[in-house]
């Protein structure tokens, strides 16, 4: 017999706002204690962080217990599938370029380019990344292009750090644009506003990244010898992205400003080198092989060029098609769902107007379908079946690649699951809301605060998508409260969630895998941390010079 729970959401369980969002920021505070200060491994502190969510939620907010184990069932699940699937692929993909001896002829490939590293950064990390992540999204892209530089030569902890800091630039547009579309489709508007207003305020950042990795790599010394490339790829990047976003929608920007900027840079880098080669090897003896002919670098590149095939195949719409309910290929959809919970949770409104809506706690996991964040696992690994075949890798060579893969993924595996499942008994209990609702008790502060939102949004959820969804109602109220066009408050949402996801427990232990650095992510949380505090209090104030100064730039909303 099915079990109905309804169990409504309280938000201010303590009746003063600020106590309420001291209490719920308690998790958040023994995840931060347990990397930085006690040096706790990723799993140990997603552990004693998800105790203590729990109890919060048990004891605080009066949430029953069997929906607090549902939230975590829900969360562990969803960070099994599709986020660790994803990286399980991607890490797979790139461990059978290793042992094709592809990799080799890549790393010739990348040098006869430039063998500086602080370029080879430029065009990994920031370009290559920013494409991945218009693409696949959800960690995907770190994971891939921090385990290419280490093989390119960079130290673990550089190349991890730094590839987290290049994947801001592209968070707020991630996996084909469904952070803005998301949230513009929650609160009833065209998407198109809050992707200009996105692709605006993005332009300082976008413009900074890329001399800020120099910067951090090799100091201003570093960013004086490459400025000449540097200026050529942030700024042919950040041109795209703003014309893209302003014109084509949130769909695009990603790939269209990655691929250009890729493209551009690497013509420039014909014409032009630096004076002085810059490597955290210190090798001086490296050679430019420019005997590899194309077959040669066509064929190395092959896992990595079905990678980018593949995945677009994948979001095609057409292609999503052939899942939906009707389509030939709906068959392939497994679903998992609670078969005793059916209601769960009501969600109050965060304006205290109209009805609580319903908050599913069903788990819909697909292992094909195009309709959901599945896809891009499912579709790396399509990519390196068929690298199996062109490269024709021995059966028992992949099957080696693969039982490697899953051992050094057990462990990262464990880690995301349980930080996945903290950000969704965070979610499901109403604490993260709380900590929403208090900013927006600071009136005209909140202009500073708004993209804050977004930031801890992120950093609880690890999602850009995720965060939009939970605070993007919380800001548009807060705007038409302050008579301020609700379009700049979306996309400072947005906008604070990208420098968030440097940060975020899940990102952050997806880069330690990527790299081989298990059991050392309070390193890699520390080299982050500062630089993503520094980022959104800048944000803040660009928010605030915006609704006060430049609301001439905020474009027309236009309701659905």
């Amino acid at each position: 017999m099915e079990q109905i729970l309804t169990w409504q959401q309280i938000y201010d369980p303590f009746s003063n706002i600020w106590l309420s969002a001291l209490v719920a920021f308690l998790p958040i505070l023994c995840f931060l204690v347990c990397l930085v200060v006690l040096k706790l491994k990723g799993y140990q502190a997603g552990f004693l962080t998800v105790i203590l969510a729990t109890l919060v939620a048990l004891f605080a907010y009066k949430m029953p217990w069997n929906l607090v184990g549902a939230s975590f069932i829900q969360g562990f699940t969803n960070g099994m599938w599709p986020i660790a699937w994803i990286i399980i692929a991607a890490i797979f993909l790139y461990k059978l370029s290793i042992k094709s001896g592809s990799f080799e002829i890549i790393k010739k490939s990348v040098m006869s380019i430039t063998p500086d590293h602080r370029i080879q950064v430029i065009l990994i990390g920031f370009c290559f990344g920013s494409f991945l992540e218009g693409a696949i999204g959800f960690g995907g892209p770190v994971a891939i292009t921090a385990a290419l530089l280490v093989g390119l030569g960079l130290r673990p902890l550089q190349a991890a750090g730094l590839c987290l800091i290049a994947n801001t630039a592209p968070v707020a547009f991630g996996a084909v644009g469904i952070p803005i579309i998301a949230m513009a489709n929650l609160v009833g508007i065209e998407q198109h506003s809050v992707s200009a207003m996105v692709g605006r305020m993005l332009v300082p950042l976008s413009l900074t990244i890329p001399f800020f990795i120099v910067f951090l790599m090799d100091g201003f010394k570093g960013v004086k010898e490459t400025f000449p490339a540097i200026l050529v790829a942030a700024l042919s990047f950040t041109t795209t992205q703003f014309l893209s976003s302003n014109h084509l929608g949130a769909e695009l920007p990603d790939i269209i400003s990655a691929v250009v900027s890729l493209a551009v840079t690497t013509i420039f880098l014909k014409f032009w080198k630096p004076k002085n080669i810059f490597r955290f090897d210190n090798e001086s003896n490296f050679t430019q092989d420019n005997t590899l002919s194309f077959n040669q670098i066509l064929k190395a590149w092959s896992p990595f060029i079905l990678l980018i095939i593949c995945i677009t195949i994948w979001t095609q719409p057409w292609f999503k098609a052939l899942f939906d309910k009707d389509g030939i290929l709906s068959y392939t959809s497994i679903t998992l769902q609670f078969s005793n919970i059916t209601t769960g949770i009501l969600s109050p409104s965060v304006t205290g107007i109209g009805e609580a809506k319903p908050l599913s706690l069903a788990l819909g996991v697909d292992l094909i379908n195009g309709k959901t964040v599945a896809q891009a696992g499912t579709a790396i690994l399509l990519a390196a079946f068929l690298t199996i075949a062109i490269l024709k890798i021995k059966a028992e060579d992949a099957a080696e690649c693969f039982w490697a893969t899953l051992k050094e993924m057990a462990i990262p595996c464990i880690t995301i699951g349980l930080v996945v499942a903290f950000a969704f008994i965070s979610k499901n209990s109403g604490m993260s809301t709380t900590l929403g609702l208090a900013f927006a008790h600071t009136g005209d502060a909140f202009s500073f605060f708004s993209p804050i939102i977004g930031w801890i949004g992120v950093f609880l959820t690890g999602s850009d998508t995720s965060a939009n969804l939970l605070f993007g109602t919380l800001q548009q109220v807060s705007a038409q409260k302050l008579g301020i066009s609700e379009a700049l408050f979306l996309a400072a949402n947005s906008v604070g969630g990208v420098v968030g996801k440097m940060i975020s427990p899940q990102s952050i232990a997806i880069a330690c895998a990527a790299v081989g650095l298990v059991g050392k992510e309070s390193d890699l949380f520390k080299f982050t941390l500062k630089y993503s505090v520094a980022f959104i209090v800048l944000i803040g104030i660009w928010t605030c010079i915006i609704a006060f100064f430049l609301q001439g730039i905020i474009p027309e909303v236009i309701v659905k």
